[in-house]
C-alpha cells in the first residue's frame, strides 16, 4: 500500500495517470487522513486488495470480522514494502 504522492515520488505513477502494475488505486477522497480513515487489506487469490474505511464504524468492524486487516501507517509507502511479499502484491 502506498499513497499516490509516494508512488509519484518513486516514479511509479504521475499526477494524472493510474499507477503502473502491480499497483492499483483505491477509491477514496483525495484528502483522506489516517486520523479518520483506516487502510485495510485482504489477501484474495494470491494478491492483496485494499480499501479505505472510516474508523470506528459498523462497516469497519464488519470488514475486520470478514478477514480484512488494518495496515499500520508505518507500512504505507513504497519503501516500507521493499523486499517484502506485499511489494510484489501491493493493494
Amino acid at each position: 500500500m502506498a499513497t499516490r504522492t509516494q508512488l509519484v515520488e518513486a516514479g511509479l505513477a504521475d499526477e494524472h495517470e493510474k499507477p503502473v502494475r502491480p499497483w492499483h488505486p483505491i477509491q477514496g477522497p483525495s484528502d483522506a487522513s489516517t486520523m479518520w480513515y483506516s487502510v485495510l487489506r485482504k489477501r484474495e487469490r494470491g494478491i492483496f486488495i485494499g480499501t479505505l474505511c472510516i474508523r470506528h464504524t459498523g462497516r469497519s468492524n464488519l470488514l475486520e470480522k470478514r478477514g480484512w486487516e488494518e495496515v499500520p501507517v508505518a507500512e504505507i509507502g513504497v519503501q516500507a514494502n521493499d523486499g517484502s511479499e506485499e511489494a510484489n502484491n501491493p493493494g
